[in-house]
């Protein structure tokens, strides 16, 4: 099967160094958080994941009502997402996620229905499916 998209993303330094995108259009410094005993003067891989997952949840949403008569415009939604960093018991760690999803425009109950249906099509929730708690809170407006 072909991919619809490839990129490749190199870090250099771990938690304390740099990452760069291959067409050089990301190129960012990284840090340990504060809370983790670092100088929390850059970004952290959870940032980038929660941010990565935010735009790619909230795309799922527009795709998933594009064929409705209710569609969701880019102004229409806004997701939140928090990434936590938890010890998994084994001396490693897991993510936890919880996103928070904004839809105006719809009802509750159709709200509910789109982002269950955008779950199901987001590569980022299907790819951390069954490995990450994810939690999603939906708020029609």
């Amino acid at each position: 099967m072909k991919n619809f998209y490839n990129t490749r993303v190199n870090a250099y330094g771990g938690r304390a160094g740099k990452v760069k995108s291959e067409d050089g259009i990301l190129e960012l410094d990284l840090a340990l958080p504060k809370e983790l005993g670092g100088k929390g003067d850059a970004t952290n891989p959870e940032q980038l994941f929660a941010a990565g997952y935010a735009a790619c949840f909230e795309n799922a949403v527009i795709h998933v009502t594009r064929a409705q008569t209710d569609k969701v415009g880019d102004d229409d939604i806004e997701v939140s997402c928090q990434v936590g960093l938890l010890p998994n018991g084994n001396d490693g760690f897991n993510l936890a996620v919880t996103l928070d999803v904004e839809i105006a425009g719809v009802n509750q109950a159709k709200a509910d229905e789109i982002v269950k249906n955008a779950h199901a099509a987001c590569p980022y929730s299907n790819a951390v499916s069954g490995n990450v708690d994810v939690k999603i809170n939906v708020f029609a407006q």
